[in-house]
């Protein structure tokens, strides 16, 4: 069987190839990320972070289950935030809320949990499909990579054996 660090490994893994890619998408071609968009990279941004406190301080069984639980708690909002994106994107065009402003800007003149409010009723740059690869938009594909990350940190949760926990690195 394979030892819980080697699921950290494997989420990280996933992270840096997501990283890259939206490296790709927006500096390469130019895609801007709308605030939905913006919110699913904060929810990325707290995966890797709890898989670097994963790999880094090799915790044990009850460790494991905490950061296993925060990690899915990312991944479960994340997730959410997607399929709202996948939602707003499938309604009718008379339906798709007007563009807000910039989150920068909203930001800046505005209280956190209002920009939150706004951010997450989403605007209508958040309804606009830029980009698909196999019929699915971005936000479809975050749906399904969240829940991948989720059932990979439910998976850490379900293991009960303390041998999984305990394995050495190879070489070590």
């Amino acid at each position: 069987m394979i030892a819980v660090r080697w699921y950290w490994l494997g989420l990280i893994a996933c992270l840096s190839l997501l990283g890259i890619a939206y490296f790709y998408f927006q500096r390469q071609l130019g895609l801007p990320p709308c605030p939905l968009c913006m919110f699913q990279r904060a929810a990325l941004v707290g995966i890797a972070g709890v898989c670097l406190v994963g790999i880094m301080l090799r915790p044990k069984v009850f460790g494991s289950k905490v950061l296993a639980l925060l990690g899915s708690l990312f991944a479960a909002l994340g997730g959410a935030i997607a399929g709202r994106q996948v939602w707003l994107q499938n309604l009718p065009a008379d339906q798709v809320p007007a563009c807000g402003p910039d989150l920068e800007f909203m930001l800046d003149a505005f209280p956190l949990m209002q920009v939150i409010e706004t951010v997450l009723l989403g605007s209508g740059e958040c309804a606009d499909i830029q980009w698909q690869l196999l019929g699915l938009s971005m936000p479809a594909w975050m749906v399904g990579i969240f829940t991948v990350m989720f059932l990979l940190c439910v998976r850490l949760l379900l293991i009960r054996e303390r041998r999984y926990f305990n394995k050495p690195y190879v070489g070590e």
